[in-house]
């Protein structure tokens, strides 16, 4: 009995551990709705190339500064429904939605996408740009594996798929976008429906 007892409050304590030094109150709903609009973002994208008088995008050019735009709104519109999200659950869980580990969190998944982010604009200035899609796919994955010591481990999963996806896209360019939106949206909606049922719902 007092064997029991002690592996159990050492469980106990680990979990207590590990609750401490990880953010755990991700919201599987938030991601479902990134993908969604990561895949409205790409149909927009679609429309507005096949449109176009060139049908092919160059850097200086109208349909890639709107293409932009929707970049931008995807990201900013998935940001703040997991702002929402993430802090409601947090609440819910009688958790602090903003402490020490939800700042190493995003101090984490920050530090790859600042530096895929900066790298993909060198790119671009230099006229680079076929391997676009293939970096934001690869250093999204990254950021994804780094944020994951400090949140639920189960998003490392969906980081090691996003930069397998952009390995591929580095192979087959010409696939770039329908790989993106794979990565971006069907594999956004697929993972946030998993962590829905898997802690959301428990």
């Amino acid at each position: 009995m007092d064997s029991n007892k002690y592996l159990k409050d050492i469980s106990d304590i680990k979990d207590l551990m590990q609750k401490s030094s990880r953010f755990i109150s991700l919201s599987g709903l938030s991601g479902i709705l990134a993908g969604v609009y990561a895949l409205i973002g790409a149909a927009i994208a679609y429309l507005l190339v096949t449109k176009s008088a060139r049908q092919y995008l160059i850097l200086d050019g109208y349909t890639f500064r709107m293409i932009l735009l929707d970049l931008f709104l995807v990201a900013f519109f998935s940001i703040v429904t997991a702002i929402f999200l993430t802090t409601r659950k947090a609440k819910k869980n009688g958790e602090k939605a903003w402490d020490s580990s939800s700042r190493r969190l995003i101090v984490n998944f920050m530090i790859p996408m600042v530096a895929g982010g900066l790298y993909i604009l060198i790119i671009l200035d230099q006229q680079k740009y076929g391997q676009t899609a293939a970096l934001m796919l690869i250093f999204y994955g990254l950021a994804l594996v780094n944020a994951s010591k400090y949140s639920i481990g189960d998003i490392r999963y969906l980081g090691y798929i996003e930069i397998l996806l952009g390995l591929v896209c580095a192979l087959l360019p010409g696939y770039g976008f329908w790989l993106w939106v794979a990565g971006f949206g069907v594999m956004h909606i697929i993972y946030g429906f998993l962590m829905y049922y898997k802690y959301d719902k428990a």
